[in-house]
């Protein structure tokens, strides 16, 4: 009776609307689609789509703009034409960090609209333009990168600052002249990536809930018993854990999870923590690219460039075996001295060790099995379906919350807010650089540095993807430079068989390593960490990470050289 009600009542509502729509604007609609339209699509140098451009049509009879439209995401636009329509038609093109560009309708183009047939334009191409917003941005970036690098301020409060900075000098600079715009608000936001922002947020919630069933005490008890005190096993089966689960879930979530355990071992065993996460997040940074939902750098280049889930299992995990064997001895050497000094197995030890290690709440683990199978689940076969992995873990969060229903003020405090801002800010930081078009020089510089040499392309491209991406957090460089990519696979002989993608695959996750900024999983590992009480500094990861950048870059390399 409810269902046959509630079903009632939608048709009701939907019957209404087509009955209350005004019967103007359908004919107003209907006679708008028999005027002709000029259509058009804008990209900048590298090819990539220009949107927000503001397309201004004008003519010389009239001081007024006749018509306009803005470009969308995919740069595309459609203008319609006026009525009457002018003997000369001029397309005026303007956007922030671009050359204004006009086109002037030929008489035959003139006389394609005047027939009433709508014209497409050939694609055109926008110059950037370099400003004073442009020098201000970089600056602020190199500023942020001080800050968090000499340690003068936490890393949230500098990447918060200059977000801050860039908005209010965009604002307040703008009335005094157009060159000190950077952008504005809805396009900072609009650089902020989401996905990776509900991700974490839904895993903490996660591993909040899971974390008082007393399992991670669990693991850290069993890990230790099977490595029956040897630390360098002990090592090595945790960063083997780390990349393998990094191969299938994101490295971010392989870091949520696998941080609150080995924090748990490390302090058994009373060593400091980072002795173990450093090199688990080497791991999960070297081992995830050998799959296509490894890293967020591999899920961008296996969309643009058409690369399945296979094609990067068979390209790259060879190469990625040698750089992971590479690391766990690097990781051994660097440690080795933490590691001796680290409780041996004693009777009293794993005593201990099993009376902190016990189940506390086992209809909760239960419960968060299921749950946390399913995500497994999501996470591995969602693509098939573009369900983001955002969107798992927040499906995950909130049925855990429902089916357990513990303090949700406990669990949402349980959230690292802290370093969510940070990312937020970042990522808009970084944005900043993109808007102006810094990003995109780079990208230039490369492609013409390498020329038509293939075995100079694949090494300018994978060593400079890894310096770079120390610097650059590594998602937006790729972005910039999937369209060169695109090139060069073109014009470079023997690059259609996709090698600079996979190139790019290994320099920019690989290169991750080597600052705290550049991985997302790296920050992530910090925070948590940073909450513990064990503070990974930006110079404590470069002097553990560049090391391991060389040593997994150069072995990968030479996989790729031998494969192609």
């Amino acid at each position: 009776m409810v269902r046959r009600i509630l079903t009632f009542l939608i048709l009701t509502l939907f019957v209404s609307l087509l009955v209350l729509l005004p019967m103007e604007e359908i004919s107003a609609g209907s006679e708008s689609l028999d005027q002709p339209w000029i259509f058009g699509s804008i990209q900048d140098s590298h090819g990539q789509p220009v949107k927000g451009v503001t397309i201004s049509l004008l003519s010389e009879s009239t001081p007024n703009t006749l018509t306009s439209a803005i470009t969308q995401s995919d740069g595309r636009f459609a203008i319609q034409s006026p009525e009457p329509l002018p003997d000369q038609i001029t397309l005026v093109f303007n956007r922030p960090h671009f050359r204004q560009f006009k086109l002037n309708l030929n008489d035959n183009e003139l006389i394609t609209v005047k027939s009433g047939n709508s014209l497409s334009l050939s694609t055109i191409i926008m110059e950037r333009e370099i400003t004073t917003a442009f020098w201000i941005a970089g600056f602020v970036f190199i500023l942020v990168l001080a800050l968090i690098a000499t340690g003068l301020l936490q890393n949230t409060l500098a990447a918060f600052a200059g977000a801050s900075l860039l908005l209010a000098i965009s604002y307040l600079g703008k009335p005094i002249t157009e060159s000190l715009h950077i952008f504005n608000f809805s396009q900072a936001i609009s650089y902020i990536d989401w996905n990776v922002i509900f991700l974490i947020m839904g895993m903490m919630i996660v591993i909040a809930v899971v974390e008082n069933t007393g399992i991670f005490h669990w693991l850290a008890y069993f890990a230790y018993r099977i490595s029956g005190g040897r630390m360098w096993v002990l090592l090595s089966v945790l960063m083997l854990i780390t990349g393998i689960a990094s191969a299938f879930l994101d490295n971010v979530t392989t870091m949520l999870l696998m941080t609150p355990i080995t924090v748990q071992i490390a302090l058994a065993l009373n060593i400091s923590p980072l002795v173990l996460l450093i090199p688990e997040v080497f791991a999960s940074n070297v081992i995830g690219v050998s799959t296509l939902i490894g890293t967020p750098t591999n899920i961008m280049i296996g969309s643009f460039g058409e690369i399945t889930f296979n094609d990067f299992l068979f390209n790259l995990t060879p190469g990625v075996f040698l750089a992971f064997v590479g690391l766990v001895i690097y990781s051994w050497f660097t440690y080795r001295k933490d590691l001796s000094e680290a409780k041996s197995s004693s009777p009293a030890l794993l005593e201990k060790l099993a009376e902190r290690g016990k189940i506390t709440n086992p209809d909760n683990l239960k419960k968060a099995g299921w749950i946390g199978g399913g995500m497994l689940l999501l996470f591995i076969f969602g693509e098939a379906i573009h369900l983001p992995p955002s969107v798992t873990a927040l499906i995950g969060a909130s049925a855990l919350l429902i089916w357990i229903r513990p303090d949700i003020e406990e669990m949402i405090g349980a959230v690292d807010w802290t370093t969510l801002v940070f990312f937020m800010s970042l990522f808009i930081v970084v944005g900043a650089i993109q808007e102006v078009g810094l990003i995109s020089i780079i990208a230039s510089q490369i492609g013409n540095l390498i020329g038509e040499n293939l075995i100079l392309a694949m090494i300018v491209v994978i060593w400079l993807s890894a310096f770079l991406s120390m610097i650059v957090a590594n998602i937006p460089f790729t972005a910039a430079m999937l369209p060169v990519i695109a090139y060069l696979s073109q014009i470079v002989p023997g690059a259609e068989t996709k090698v600079l993608y996979y190139c790019l695959s290994i320099g920019a996750a690989m290169g991750g390593n080597g600052s705290l900024i550049g991985a997302s999983a790296n920050m992530i590992t910090a925070g948590i960490s940073e909450r513990a009480g064990y503070r990974i500094t930006y110079k404590y990861f470069l002097q553990k990470g560049f090391p391991a950048l060389i040593i997994t870059v150069s072995l990968s390399s030479l996989w790729l050289f031998l494969r192609f």
